[in-house]
């Protein structure tokens, strides 16, 4: 799903700039459940649904492969497979100066254009008529907030929000840990393992059926 055209970034790496891996592990959580691929699974797990939807990214069709199993949100953003998609998005920004060596982190020109970006695109008022493009760049761009506004049932029950956090304090990604601002430990090694179990692609198993097209 490609809500990043206009900014010349997918909003999973938009996210990544602006909010650290636990964000962009979020936005691409989002994107998978606004294409019916991912829905809530028992004891406030993801799961994967149904087959996978056409024109998927290799990010995104990485967190889906590990959610052929449930997995809690905290548990998914620290699996191996997710670490490693992640190591690999960060090298074609690194090599564009969008992120800082050794640290891998954000370099200040990348800081500067997700700031222009959160500006130009402020939290939507209402949520009736936004396009899943429109949602997915409110999430990546605003965090809790747009989770709140946008997809509150599906972001509690799954952990990717966390309901004690203030509904304005900075942007923050939740991610079922409780509350901490976007740069506190995201860039920890990322490199972790192998591709291990099944690739890309390899759909075998699974949980639950059917799938509840985005719907909140």
């Amino acid at each position: 799903m490609d809500g990043g055209t206009e900014i010349g970034w997918e909003p999973h790496e938009v996210a990544l700039l602006g909010g650290g891996p636990r964000a962009a592990v979020t936005v691409a959580v989002v994107a998978l459940h606004l294409l019916g691929a991912v829905e809530t699974g028992p004891g406030r797990t993801l799961c994967a649904t149904g087959p996978e939807p056409e024109g998927l990214g290799p990010f995104e069709g990485t967190v889906l492969d590990c959610l052929r199993e449930p997995l809690t949100a905290r548990e998914l953003v620290r699996h191996a497979d997710v670490r490693l998609a992640l190591a690999l998005t960060r090298i074609p920004l690194a090599e564009d100066g969008l992120l800082t060596h050794p640290w891998l982190r954000p370099s200040r020109g990348a800081r500067r254009r997700v700031a222009f970006w959160r500006e130009r695109h402020p939290l939507p008022a209402v949520r009736h008529g936004l396009t899943d493009e429109d949602t997915l760049l409110a999430v990546a761009l605003h965090g809790d907030a747009a989770l709140r506004l946008l997809l509150p049932r599906f972001a509690l029950r799954t952990g990717l929000m966390d309901p004690g956090a203030p509904a304005a304090d900075g942007v923050r990604f939740s991610l079922g840990r409780g509350r901490f601002l976007r740069w506190r430990d995201e860039y920890e090694d990322s490199v972790s393992g192998d591709w291990g179990g099944t690739g890309h692609g390899d759909h075998s198993g699974g949980c639950g059926s059917g799938g509840g097209g985005g719907s909140d």
